[in-house]
């Protein structure tokens, strides 16, 4: 069975904004750039035929498919879809330090250090076993055409399980807020078939 399966950014939050680490522990809604991000997307994908509606468990998820969720499409909030948890980082602003934790982190995740976990937090090999579970499931359902919301870092991580990269190559999938990425699954192979799309936000010039 083919299916074609979108993995959608949330739309942005004032933690966004503001530079301010949210992680699975801070529950943002959308600001109002968040919510233009969202209605652009819904007016550009309204008519496609979605089967399916996943989201994290987290509002700015949810909010960002609200659209589609109001045209009676069939949704599941999946906790495993959530981000990454940046332990006790989240709902903090970057300073010179932290900036700095963050940098050194990545990097060893980039060298393939990727069972360290942030403080308090996840490794991006905790992020991955969760998202594993769920990622069978969508795989295995009998939906062909899926709309997936969720988080950048998680998204990822999730991006590298079905392309089959390494998961210390995860910085290549960039994301944007409301950003779109969709992956044609043959039944034998995953094919990239978006990076990370924006043009649905030429629907309103103060987006672009």
């Amino acid at each position: 069975m083919i299916k074609k399966i979108l993995i959608l950014r949330h739309g942005q939050t004032d933690f966004n904004l503001k530079g301010v680490v949210q992680g699975s522990g801070i529950d943002a809604p959308l600001n109002a750039t968040g919510q233009l991000q969202a209605r652009a997307f819904f007016e550009k994908y309204r008519n496609e035929p979605f089967d399916k509606v996943y989201t994290s468990a987290l509002k700015r998820t949810r909010e960002t498919v609200q659209g589609f969720l109001d045209l009676g499409l069939n949704h599941e909030a999946w906790p495993a879809l959530n981000e990454i948890s940046w332990g006790n980082r989240e709902g903090k602003a970057f300073t010179p330090e932290a900036n700095a934790y963050y940098w050194d982190m990545l990097s060893a995740w980039q060298h393939g250090e990727i069972h360290i976990a942030i403080e308090g937090g996840e490794s991006p090999v905790d992020v991955a076993k969760r998202l594993e579970g769920a990622l069978l499931k969508i795989l295995q359902s009998p939906e062909e055409n899926i709309l997936i919301c969720m988080h950048g870092r998680a998204m990822r991580i999730l991006l590298c399980l079905m392309l089959q990269y390494p998961l210390r190559c995860m910085d290549y999938f960039e994301h944007h807020n409301a950003g779109l990425y969709q992956v044609i699954h043959t039944g034998r192979m995953n094919r990239l078939a978006l990076y990370n799309d924006t043009m649905h936000f030429a629907l309103f010039p103060e987006l672009t």
